[in-house]
């Protein structure tokens, strides 16, 4: 432990002296024979400040009532009183003295640079979590000293590092931290004041009040995975404006000041030691060895053909280069022990290569880059044609030298070394041996920033900054770990990783931040400490990277654009929205209807997309968006659907998992349905460091976890893009080799499921073709709810392979309009002259919206009496009236026998020689009521059988007849 200050203990025996000095002055001591004091029995220290800000220094005997005759208490120092930086505060003189060679001060503070042990004043303790149903038991859960540092926990819990302190007077306080891994939430805050820190290596410092303050770090762990989370290494904690400091403490051992008056202690070079309170290092014995900053040297071991490495010396005028070896520094081994190896020699030569694209061998075999417009394959530069532009950006796939924005070092624990991390080999760059197994070995490419092409479109909707790609391999014989990391505002965050042996591979990142200003490569052998090289022959290569749209960049090649006409130099211009090049003329031509033009616009027709059914090209005919309705064709019939009311952001959850631990988290996905222009897409947040990275699209994810950390419900980590790029909207099952299986959601309406498809352009180290996402939407009219969607029942999380997702949303806005097929009409009976047409849905009803229900319709209308009543009256009418016609026709009958009769009887006296007649009718003076001959009677039948007789040729009926003495005879 060192403590630099008069910190608790020292303030608990102020107490005592004041009641000491009190007592003294009440003459409740009284004093008895003892020896006179000498300045080495007793001490000065301060009483307490009283409201004024004065005090007392007052003689405290090292052992009681061992010596008489102490000095008188005197008037002390204001209690604001401070010295400088690598002073401290004589009590006998109560003056600043500088502190002696091999020891220093901080004046006004405290620091904590030693942690074999938890230092006074610190506490540590696990917090409990108490999280609804669940309950953990944290109180193990600390941190963990050691030695040069102090590490968080590993865990799902919640631990806390506190120091309470009290200022004199406005200070700080300043600490060293590590946070590596982005599965732990790291914090520290004074009181209330809180900051949430930022995840990788930084040295942090934050203003303090005067009086009392409370300085906490907290750290909560999450893992998703097996692996337990890396824990915040803590170091160097330093404290200003808590009092004087009534002495200097010694430099630790490893560490030294050699001038009087230091503020702090230097570490010792390599190969050197120190003992605690050095001024100078002491070089170690030939055959043993120590790092930075030792207090002992060890035994050297045996060279191995782990110690050394090959590299390249820049080519000669003669276009060669020699391989050299060299070992690694610090050098740890002996060359003359039993057994070492010896260094190869050096200097073999070898053919230099090429220049990298865009650059051009000079003389003085450095490669220069080509002029602005200019572009080469790493031999000569060339003009860029007419109607042509550079494509500039940094490709590099021959590695004789370093790049000049780029730069490798090596990250130990809490501090970076000037140690070669990378080194150059012609074909590729790789991973040299470290001090450590446990140490990181950088490479780090720095851009100025990105600007597109002229004929690119600027406001290109959701067009990518630049892309970044990158050929490596990896080859390991432990846990060994390759990090990609882009620098965005701050925030080194991990981008993707590694592990294991990894064959030769390509890897891409699309860049859509001007932030993004900056990319590392980490490789680290073995998360495990140790002081021995045993992986020394794991390594990491890298054989190539290519960034595109780099502001100051180089150019490989030159592509076709768009010509200005009203530039004399022939400018390039982007064309207008929906519009392609032409092959060879830079003539600007329209795409068709509903299409997009790709981002990176190449030549030719194939530029324009087509949109997938029922989508259609937004305005900046970048992208193809949905107007959320649609019109399907189905059993001969036209379902119409408007999804509008489910068009806005919509959240939703998967039910609940466990880590290996027990702690509970879910996955949060955010649908934006139909991207209707103006419409905010989704988007998802990581809030774990105060740089807060966020992605946007139509459908993307995000882990949520309850916490306890301050001012956050919960924490939102992890987020990515699921669908990107709206594919189409059909009833179909597949669509652009993208299948959404009804198997995965059982049917239960005879309705089809309408189904949108996405795509994300995001390629990921599983997932090689980048993500797709389909969300099927099903009618039904029980669902008023809005965020209704579920995974399918055997991929809980909505995926089985991570990379297709597929969702199901019920709702009552899935159903097709209402139209007047889906209500009937019913009628009422007539009621006192009034009958009522009312309208109703069909049931089960299986539409939304669209045509409304017609109002109800009242009519005039006549009841059943009246009617009876009418029938009635109608029927006596046609009953009279059938009856006198009846009369009528028989009166006719009779009269008309009766004629035939005296024909029949005129006949008989002629010998049936009938007369010609003028008329069948009665004639004048004959009496109707004379008397009938009646003939035979006939039946009905024989009488229509008459009827129906045919007329003779000479245009009279034939009738038949019967004779007075019963024979019949025909009459014609």
């Amino acid at each position: 432990m060192s403590l630099r200050a008069f910190t608790g203990s020292a303030r608990g025996r102020l107490s005592a002296v004041t009641l000491f000095f009190g007592l003294l002055l009440a003459g409740e001591l009284e004093p008895r024979e003892l020896p006179s004091c000498k300045e080495s029995d007793y001490h000065f220290e301060y009483t307490d400040c009283d409201v004024l800000g004065s005090r007392w220094r007052v003689a405290i005997p090292n052992k009681p009532d061992t010596c008489t005759g102490l000095p008188d208490p005197v008037k002390g120092t204001h209690c604001t009183f401070s010295c400088k930086e690598g002073e401290y505060l004589d009590m006998k003189t109560q003056e600043c003295q500088k502190c002696a060679a091999g020891t220093y001060s901080l004046g006004t503070g405290v620091a904590f640079d030693e942690w074999d042990s938890l230092p006074a004043g610190f506490i540590s303790h696990g917090i409990n979590m108490d999280l609804g149903d669940m309950y953990t038991n944290c109180t193990n859960s600390t941190w963990t000293p050691k030695g040069d540092y102090i590490a968080s926990n590993m865990d799902e819990c919640s631990s806390a590092l506190s120091y309470a302190v009290s200022l004199k007077q406005p200070g700080s306080v300043s600490f060293q931290y590590f946070y590596p891994d982005t599965n732990i939430f790291f914090e520290f805050y004074v009181s209330i004041i809180a900051l949430i820190l930022i995840c990788s290596v930084f040295f942090n410092k934050v203003q303090l009040n005067s009086g009392n303050n409370v300085l906490f770090w907290r750290t909560t762990g999450f893992s998703l995975s097996n692996n337990a989370p890396k824990p915040v290494l803590l170091k160097n904690i330093a404290i200003s404006g808590v009092a004087y400091t009534s002495e200097c403490f010694h430099c630790k051992p490893g560490t030294y000041s050699a001038e009087p008056g230091a503020a702090r202690c230097a570490p010792c070079p390599a190969n050197t030691y120190s003992n605690k309170g050095a001024t100078a290092c002491q070089d170690c014995d030939k055959e043993k060895y120590s790092g930075i900053g030792s207090g002992t040297c060890q035994q050297r071991p045996p060279c191995t053909a782990n110690d050394y490495f090959y590299t390249h010396t820049p080519c000669d005028s003669a276009g060669q280069t020699q391989l050299m070896y060299k070992w690694i520094e610090p050098k740890f081994c002996s060359e003359t022990a039993e057994g070492a190896v010896e260094l190869p020699a050096s200097g073999e030569k070898q053919t230099c290569p090429p220049c990298n694209p865009g650059f051009l061998s000079s003389n003085s075999s450095v490669c220069k880059p080509c002029t602005k417009g200019s572009y080469s394959n790493g031999t000569e530069c060339s003009k860029c044609p007419v109607g042509t532009e550079p494509v500039v950006g940094f490709e590099y796939k021959w590695w004789n030298r370093m790049p000049s924005n780029m730069r490798s070092s090596v990250y130990i624990v809490l501090c970076y070394d000037v140690m070669t991390g990378w080194e150059v080999a012609g074909e590729y760059i790789y991973t040299t041996p470290g001090d450590l197994d446990s140490d990181y070995m950088m490479l780090t490419l720095t851009v100025p920033g990105y600007s597109l092409a002229y004929s690119v479109e600027k406001n290109n909707e959701r067009a990518e900054f630049s892309k970044i790609t990158f050929v490596f391999e990896t080859k390991c014989t432990a846990d060994c770990r390759l990090y990609f990391m882009g620098l965005n505002e701050r925030n080194n965050a991990v981008v993707e990783s590694w592990s294991g042996t990894n064959g030769k591979q390509s890897y891409s990142y699309l860049i859509k931040s001007n932030f993004t200003v900056s990319f590392t490569w980490s490789f680290q052998r073995t998360e495990a400490y140790t002081t021995e090289r045993q992986y020394s022959s794991d390594f990491a290569k890298i054989y190539s990277v290519h960034i595109t749209n780099v502001i100051d960049g180089v150019a490989s090649e030159c592509r076709q654009c768009a010509l200005d006409s009203s530039h004399k130099d022939s400018a390039c211009v982007p064309c207008p929205s929906g519009h392609y090049m032409l092959k060879g003329t830079g003539m600007c031509k329209s795409c068709l209807p509903n299409t997009f033009i790709r981002p990176e616009q190449p030549l030719g027709e194939e530029a324009c997309i087509p949109c997938g059914p029922n989508t259609s090209s937004n305005k900046a005919r970048s992208s193809c968006v949905s107007d959320c309705t649609l019109a399907v064709q189905y059993k001969g019939e036209t379902l119409r659907y408007n999804f509008s009311p489910l068009a806005n952001v919509t959240h939703f959850e998967s039910s609940p998992r466990f880590t290996s631990k027990g702690l509970r988290y879910i996955h949060q996905f955010s649908v934006g349905l139909c991207g209707t222009e103006g419409r905010a897409l989704a988007s998802c947040v990581d809030n774990v460091t105060d740089t807060t990275k966020e992605v946007n699209g139509y459908v993307c994810q995000s882990i949520i976890m309850p916490s306890e950390v301050r001012g956050q419900s919960v924490v939102s980590s992890q987020p990515f893009t699921i669908g990107s790029t709206l594919i189409g909207v059909t009833t179909e099952s597949t669509l652009d080799h993208i299948s959404s299986s009804e198997n995965s959601f059982p049917a239960d309406s005879y309705l089809p499921d309408v189904i949108f498809y996405y795509r994300a352009r995001e390629t990921t180290q599983a997932c090689k073709n980048g993500r797709s996402a389909s969300i099927r939407l099903r009618c039904d009219p029980t669902v008023t709810a809005m965020d209704q969607l579920t995974a399918p029942s055997k991929c809980s999380e909505g995926t089985c392979d991570g990379c297709s997702f597929h969702f199901l949303w019920r709702s009552q806005h899935a159903c097709p309009l209402c139209s007047e097929r889906n209500y009937k009409e019913i009628v009422s009976a007539c009621t006192e002259g009034i009958q009522r047409t009312t309208y109703v849905w069909q049931q089960p009803l299986r539409c939304t919206g669209g045509v409304p229900l017609p109002a109800p319709r009242i009519s005039a209308c006549v009841t059943l009496a009246f009617w009876l009543k009418f029938g009635a009256s109608i029927g006596t009418l046609a009953a009279v009236l059938l009856i006198a016609i009846s009369c009528y026709f028989w009166k006719r009958t009779r009269k008309l026998e009766y004629k035939y009769s005296k024909l029949m009887m005129n006949a008989g006296e002629k010998e049936c020689d009938l007369p010609a007649a003028d008329s069948c009718a009665i004639m004048e003076g004959e009496d109707a009521e004379d008397d009938l001959i009646y003939l035979t009677k006939k039946s009905f039948f024989t009488k229509i059988k008459s009827f129906s007789r045919e007329r003779t040729s000479d245009g009279f009926d034939s009738v038949p007849l019967k004779s007075s003495s019963g024979m019949e005879m025909e009459m014609n």
